[in-house]
C-alpha cells in the first residue's frame, strides 16, 4: 500500500535550507562552474559599489587553506540593528534570501546583484564564513557554519576606513570539487575591470608558499581598450574602435566596435556589469540600429550601382552583412533589469531595445557623417560581405542540384549504417583509403558508417564558403552528415548521433585531424556544443609476450607495460609500433579503436570558444608571423618534438 499524502507530507524549507536543497537552482551547478560562481557574487556585490560611487578598490586573494577571500573599500554593508528583523543588517544579508540593499532604489540606482541572494547563497554554501566591516569608525565581524550563524556581531576594534572583507571556505559535502581555478578568476575580473574603467581589480594566488602570483587589473581604456584585447590577432580596417556613449529612458549606452578583416561576427553584450551570454533586448536593438544605418548610407553614397546607375536588384544588405567581421562590446545600465532565470544569461526588457536602437542609430549616424572615407571603406567591406553571402547560396544550390541529379544522394565512398535511429548510429570519417577499407571491414555495419578521406581537405581558415564547397572532399562530409552548412544548418537533420575523426598517430595524422576540427569548428559547431563529435584514439604500441599481447596508447604506458611484462625474469617483450591506422587488420582496429565496450575516445569540447577562436586564427590563419610567434612561444615547453 502506498504511504499517505497528508500534510505532513509536506516540507517548509526556511532560512537557507532551500539553497543546500537544491544548490544548483541558485548557482547553475556544484561543479567547478557554480563553485567559482560564489566569488563571482561577492565580486558583484562590490561592484555595485563602485557602479554607486562609493569603491575604486577590490582585492581578491585565494589563500593556501583553500579559502577565498574578497575585500573592497565600499561602504561596507550596514550592521546595525534592522528596524523589522530586530536583529544587525548583517545578519539579515547573510542569513536571508532576497534581503539587500538592491530593493531599495535609494541604496543602488543600477544593480547587477538584482534578485538580493548573492551573499547569503554564497553563506549557505560555505562550511565556514567570516565577515569583517569597516563602518562608522568601528571594525564588525561574525563568523557563519554553512549558513548558520556562529557567533553575534562583535565589534572589535576602531578604523579609519570604510569596506567590506568576506572570507570563506566552500562546502566539500555540496562541491564535486573546492579547488578554484586562477586563470578562470582572473579572466573574469579582467573583464569587470574593463567594463568598469574606475575600478582597480587585484587578484593574488597565495596557496603556494614558494610562488605568490598576482595580477592587478585597471583599465582607463574601458570598453575601446576591452575591444582592442579581445581582437587579439584579427586584422582591423581602422586604427582605432568606433565609440558610442548615450543614454535614452533612463537606459545608459556604451558600445566600441572594431570591422575586422575576417569573418566571424563577436559581441559581448553586458546588463549592468553581467554577461548576458545569451544576447536579449539590447543586443537586438543594437543589431536594428546597425543594419538599419548601413542601409541608409550605402543608398546615400549610392554604392551598389558601381557607377553605372544600374543596381544589382539581387544584392539586399541583410543584419548578418553588416555583422561580418564585427568585434564589439555592448554595455548597458537599467534600473530594473529583468532576467530570464537567476543565471541572467537574456535580457528580457522590451522597453531597451527602443533605448539601445535610438541610441545607436543617432550617434553611429554622427560618427558616419564625420567620418566619410572610413565609412565608405565599412560599407565596401558590407557590400563584399553581402556578395560573398549570394556566392555561397548559389554553390549550395549547385551542391543540391548535383547531390538531386546523381543516383544517389550519399557520397560514393561512404559505407553507410544500416540502423536509421540518429542515436544510436555512427560515422568515422577516416583518413586514407587504406585504413578506410580496415575500418570498413572491422565494423558493426548495424550502427558504424565509414567515410574514408583521401589526401589532406581544404583549411576552411583560409577559404570562402563558395570555395569550400567546390571541395569534393568537403562536399562529401556535408552529405554524408545531411545537416546541411551555415545558414542551412540543421542539427536536427543529422544522420548520425556520434562522429569520430580518426587518423593515424603522426604528424600527417593530426594535421589532417586538425583540419576536419577546424571545419567543424567553423561551421558545424552546434554538434561540438551537443558533445557529438569525438577523436577516436587508436594505440600507439602492441606488446607482446608469446602469444599474450597488450595495446597502449601513450608512451607512458608502454614503459609502465613493458616493466609489467617483462617481470623479475626478464622477460623478452616484442614491440609492434603503430604509425598508421592501416597498419592494423581489421580484427585488430575493432577490438583497440571501434568496439564500443573497448575503445578509448576522447570528447571534442569547448569550455572556452574565445580562446579556441583565437588558436585557430593563430594556427591555421593567413598570419604567417604570428603562428611563428606561437609556435615558437609553445616550442619551449616540449621537450620532445616530432617534426
Amino acid at each position: 500500500m502506498p504511504e499517505k499524502y497528508t500534510a505532513d507530507s509536506i516540507k517548509v524549507l526556511k532560512g537557507l535550507d532551500p539553497v543546500r536543497k537544491r544548490p544548483g537552482m541558485y548557482i547553475g551547478s556544484t561543479s567547478s562552474t557554480g563553485l567559482h560562481h560564489l566569488v563571482y557574487e561577492i565580486v558583484d556585490n562590490s561592484i555595485d559599489e563602485v557602479l554607486a560611487g562609493y569603491c575604486d578598490e577590490i582585492n581578491v586573494t585565494l589563500l593556501n587553506d583553500g579559502s577565498v577571500e574578497v575585500e573592497d573599500n565600499g561602504r561596507g554593508i550596514p550592521c546595525d540593528m534592522h528596524p523589522i528583523e530586530k536583529k544587525s543588517a548583517l545578519e539579515v544579508v547573510l542569513t536571508t534570501l532576497h534581503a539587500g540593499g538592491k530593493f531599495n532604489k535609494d541604496s543602488y540606482k543600477v544593480s547587477g546583484g538584482l534578485h538580493g541572494v548573492g551573499l547569503s547563497i554564497v553563506n549557505a554554501l560555505s562550511e565556514w564564513l567570516y565577515v569583517e566591516i569597516h563602518q562608522g569608525g568601528k571594525i564588525y565581524v561574525q563568523k557563519y557554519a554553512r549558513g548558520y550563524p556562529q557567533t553575534g556581531v562583535e565589534v572589535v576594534g576602531d578604523t579609519d576606513k570604510t569596506g567590506t572583507k568576506v572570507r570563506f571556505y566552500p562546502d566539500s559535502q555540496i562541491f564535486s570539487t573546492i579547488e578554484f581555478d586562477f586563470d578562470i578568476l582572473n579572466t573574469r575580473f579582467m573583464e569587470q575591470a574593463y567594463l568598469n574603467p574606475q575600478v582597480t581589480i587585484k587578484i593574488t594566488d597565495k596557496r603556494e608558499e614558494e610562488e605568490c602570483e598576482e595580477v592587478i587589473h585597471h583599465y582607463s581604456g574601458g570598453l575601446a581598450e576591452f575591444v582592442n584585447y579581445l581582437l587579439k590577432n584579427s586584422k582591423t580596417l581602422t586604427t582605432d574602435p568606433i565609440s558610442i556613449s548615450g543614454s535614452f529612458n533612463d537606459t545608459e549606452v556604451d558600445l566600441a566596435f572594431h570591422y575586422t578583416k575576417g569573418s566571424e561576427e563577436k559581441i559581448r553584450s553586458y546588463v549592468n556589469n553581467i554577461n548576458t551570454v545569451d544576447g536579449g533586448t539590447h543586443l537586438t536593438g543594437f543589431r536594428m540600429a546597425l543594419t538599419k544605418c548601413v542601409n541608409d548610407y550605402i543608398k546615400k553614397y549610392d554604392l551598389l550601382s558601381n557607377g553605372k546607375k544600374k543596381k544589382d536588384d539581387e544584392l539586399q544588405i541583410i543584419g548578418k552583412d553588416a555583422r561580418e567581421g564585427l568585434v564589439g562590446v555592448l554595455s548597458i545600465k537599467v534600473k530594473e533589469p529583468q532576467f530570464e532565470g537567476q543565471t541572467k544569461a537574456k535580457l528580457g526588457n522590451e522597453e531597451v531595445q527602443e533605448a539601445v536602437n535610438h541610441v545607436v542609430k543617432d550617434k553611429l549616424s554622427e560618427y558616419f557623417d564625420i567620418h566619410a572615407d572610413l565609412t565608405k571603406k565599412i560599407l565596401d567591406r558590407v557590400i563584399q560581405a553581402a556578395k560573398a553571402r549570394l556566392a555561397a547560396k548559389r554553390a549550395r544550390e549547385l551542391v543540391r542540384r548535383k547531390s538531386a541529379l546523381e543516383s544517389s544522394t550519399l557520397p560514393g565512398k561512404l559505407a553507410d549504417c544500416s540502423t536509421k535511429k540518429r542515436e544510436k548510429s555512427e560515422l568515422f570519417i577516416v583518413e586514407g583509403d587504406s585504413a578506410g577499407g580496415s575500418a570498413k571491414q572491422a565494423r558493426d555495419r548495424e550502427f558504424q558508417a565509414i567515410l574514408p578521406l583521401r589526401g589532406k581537405i581544404l583549411n576552411v581558415e583560409k577559404s570562402s564558403l563558395d570555395k569550400l564547397l567546390k571541395s569534393d572532399t568537403i562536399s562529401d562530409i556535408i552529405t554524408a552528415l545531411g545537416t546541411g552548412i551555415d545558414d542551412d544548418f540543421d542539427i536536427t537533420k543529422s544522420r548520425y548521433g556520434k562522429v569520430f575523426i580518426m587518423t593515424d598517430a603522426d604528424v600527417d595524422g593530426a594535421h589532417i585531424r586538425t583540419l576536419i576540427l577546424t571545419l567543424f569548428f567553423r561551421h558545424f559547431r552546434e554538434m561540438i556544443n551537443d558533445g557529438m563529435v569525438y577523436i577516436a584514439i587508436p594505440p600507439l604500441f602492441k606488446l607482446s609476450v608469446g602469444k599474450d599481447s597488450h595495446y597502449v596508447y601513450t608512451e607512458k604506458e608502454q614503459v609502465q607495460m613493458m616493466k609489467e611484462l617483462r617481470g623479475e625474469s626478464n622477460r623478452k617483450v616484442n614491440v609492434q609500433r603503430y604509425k598508421g591506422l592501416g597498419e592494423m587488420n581489421p580484427e585488430q582496429l575493432w577490438n583497440t579503436t571501434m568496439d564500443p565496450t573497448t575503445r578509448r575516445m576522447a570528447r571534442v569540447t569547448m569550455e572556452d570558444a574565445e580562446l579556441a577562436d583565437s588558436i585557430l586564427t593563430t594556427l591555421m590563419g593567413n598570419d604567417v608571423e604570428d603562428r611563428r610567434r606561437f609556435i615558437t612561444h609553445h616550442a619551449l615547453q616540449v621537450t620532445n618534438l616530432d617534426i
